[in-house]
């Protein structure tokens, strides 16, 4: 999955340890989600999106599909 939350917390002014407390889990979590190593629950996705007024889907989107994505 690919994310913005390192952009969304980079504009907000938030260390990684702030949003971490602010959403109730580790700066290992943020790290690791920012990362791409972890994808967030639904729900600590949906608090996500209400903690910096962005739609769940403008912050996480999925990877392509190697299926559909055109072969150079």
């Amino acid at each position: 999955m690919i994310n913005k939350l390192k952009v969304l917390r980079a504009i907000h002014n938030l260390s990684q340890a702030e949003l971490a407390e602010r959403l109730d889990v580790s700066r290992q979590t943020i790290n690791a989600i920012e990362t791409g190593k972890y994808d967030p629950s639904l729900t600590l996705a949906f608090k996500i999106s209400k903690l910096f007024q962005e739609p769940i889907e403008t912050i996480f989107q999925p990877d392509a599909d190697p299926a559909t994505t055109p072969k150079k």
